[in-house]
């Protein structure tokens, strides 16, 4: 079984990339963002938390709603589509969507009548894992370990990596690595035994 205090941690911060792929922070998040405190030498996640928390310090609520406007609104459309069908096929509302609605509904999961984006954009992915690990006592590891490799192991690692190279992308570099690092760590901690 794993430690509680360890699957809190993972859900936090599936939370709070959900928190911030969704919509741009505003003044409390980035004020809580910008007190992070994080080894400025560190490598892996640690490194990627003080990459954060100076990225939020030196950021405006105004530049971030241009920021991630441009990202993934756009005209038309943002320099990124985060979505798993995209990314899995090249194609939105693909095959993997069909997949993962089935899925979410064996876990008792609908997508809300307000929110009009898939239910594989990565957002919503995030926030997903954040409530499958929350309910670790109601929902068994292998399950977990199943819903990450069908629906965010594809492809997610790789929007991490496009987004930390986007040319639009300054404080949301942050957020990809540590996405990035994120993904790194649950590859090998999924990986293990339940």
């Amino acid at each position: 079984m794993k430690a509680a205090s360890e699957e809190q941690l993972r859900a936090n911060v599936y939370g709070l990339l959900a928190r911030l792929l969704a919509a741009p922070p505003d003044e409390d998040v980035l004020a809580r963002l910008a007190q992070i405190e994080a080894q400025p030498d560190g490598n892996g996640l640690a490194g990627a938390w003080h990459m954060l928390k100076l990225a939020a310090a030196s950021s405006t609520v105004g530049a971030l709603d241009d920021e991630y406007h441009a990202l993934f609104i756009g005209i038309g459309r943002g320099e990124l589509v985060p979505f798993g069908s995209w990314y899995m096929t090249g194609f939105l509302m693909d095959k993997p969507l069909t997949y993962l609605r089935q899925d979410l509904a064996e876990f008792g999961i609908a997508r809300q009548d307000d929110v009009k984006e898939p239910e594989d954009h990565a957002a919503a992915l995030c926030e997903t894992m954040a409530i499958i690990i929350g309910h670790g006592d109601e929902i068994e590891f292998a399950r977990q370990q199943a819903f990450y490799r069908n629906h965010l192991q594809p492809w997610m690692r790789l929007f991490f990596e496009d987004l930390e190279n986007a040319e639009t992308a300054t404080f949301y570099k942050a957020v990809a690595r540590l996405g990035r690092e994120l993904m790194d760590f649950e590859s090998q901690y999924l990986a293990m035994p339940a």
